[in-house]
């Protein structure tokens, strides 16, 4: 066998060799994200790593993989790192993963502020990593179909419902960056414009509350498409809804049932002999299949695609910025109680790709 042949077979074994995947955080989605790669085809869950060391002892028996107390001991073993930490600590722990060369996926909002986000950006670019962002809802089958759907309609408006009752999971951010972002990410994809105004208001369960727990925000987009976006953490029951107002339809998402219902109207008589109209169709309602794979299990296959074939992933850090941007700015309107407008100097702020990474 010729030195070229040696390496076309030895290039053709490293292709078909796992992905090894680790993933640092094995709190609530952490969980989930071990559970999944454990199923994946092609994927070998190396180990795991939490500050809770009962946690992830207890995890990583379970799944039968090896722990790893200091993330830091995990990263020379794998390719790969789901990052499910607390969001105050996304940016010190991916920066650890990109600078050591393995692909990241942070879990939504890729991190607590702007400038800790874009130099994430920038170091995926500058250490040629896949950064892939966990807005999952994107992967959801309801929001799937829903594009396809509204491919052929004119939108007119969205409007956008995401309610929980309180829990104490994901207490370190406001209602904002932990509910309201997944809408505003898809909000952005559906629309396909600048953001040129926007309005909002919020409140707190209690006035000692760190955060906003409530909040509702009202955009405009320069192709005249106005949205409504709602988030509550104190509403006694779970709503994930996105309804999208056309020309010609409403098409409602029922994220949680996984459901597509696309309202039309269609007005047709029936008339006797005698002039009576014994039948009258003012509506038709009709229901969209979608599939029942989920959600995590299509974010994390189309991550370990990427970090495979090297395509970026369709929610990049550039996407994740951009819903980074314009949730902050929601936080600071609802805070204060501003209108902004595209004269403002916001527009840019939100509209501008980050120049500094390179393409």
């Amino acid at each position: 066998m010729t030195n070229q042949e040696q390496s076309t077979v030895g290039a053709r074994c490293q292709l078909r060799r796992p992905i090894r995947v680790g993933v640092i955080g094995v709190g609530n989605m952490g969980q989930h994200h071990t559970r999944v790669l454990g199923l994946l085809k092609d994927v070998e869950l190396v180990g795991i790593s939490d500050v809770n060391v009962e946690r992830g002892i207890d995890t990583a028996a379970k799944y039968r993989v090896k722990f790893f107390e200091n993330y830091l001991d995990l990263l020379p073993y794998v390719d790969a790192i789901c990052l499910a930490v607390p969001t105050r600590l996304h940016y010190k722990v991916g920066m650890d993963c990109l600078q050591a060369g393995i692909h990241t996926l942070i879990e939504k909002p890729i991190a607590a502020t702007i400038s800790e986000a874009e130099s994430l950006v920038n170091a995926a670019a500058e250490h040629n990593c896949i950064l892939q962002v966990g807005h999952i809802e994107r992967f959801n089958p309801a929001f799937q179909e829903l594009s396809k759907v509204l491919k052929t309609e004119e939108i007119l408006a969205l409007d956008a419902h995401r309610m929980s009752p309180y829990s104490q999971r994901a207490n370190d951010v406001s209602v904002v960056l932990d509910l309201m972002i997944h809408d505003i990410d898809l909000l952005l994809e559906l629309a396909a414009a600048p953001v040129v105004k926007l309005t909002a208001s919020g409140n707190r369960a209690s006035a000692d509350s760190n955060y906003l727990d409530y909040v509702t925000a009202t955009l405009g987009f320069s192709n005249g498409v106005v949205a409504t976006l709602t988030a509550s953490k104190v509403t006694h029951c779970k709503i994930r809804r996105l309804a999208a107002h056309c020309k010609n339809s409403l098409t409602e998402a029922d994220f949680l049932n996984n459901e597509i219902l696309i309202h039309r109207q269609t007005t047709a008589n029936y008339i006797t002999d005698h002039g009576q109209v014994l039948y009258r169709q003012d509506g038709l309602i009709e229901k969209v299949h979608t599939s029942n794979i989920e959600p995590l299990h299509a974010e994390l296959e189309h991550f370990v695609h990427c970090v495979r074939g090297g395509d970026q992933p369709s929610v990049g850090g550039e996407q994740a910025l951009k819903a980074l941007r314009l949730a902050s700015l929601i936080e600071q309107m609802a805070l204060d109680g501003q209108i902004w407008q595209q004269s403002d100097w916001n527009y840019q702020y939100l509209n501008t790709p980050l120049s500094t990474v390179s393409r």
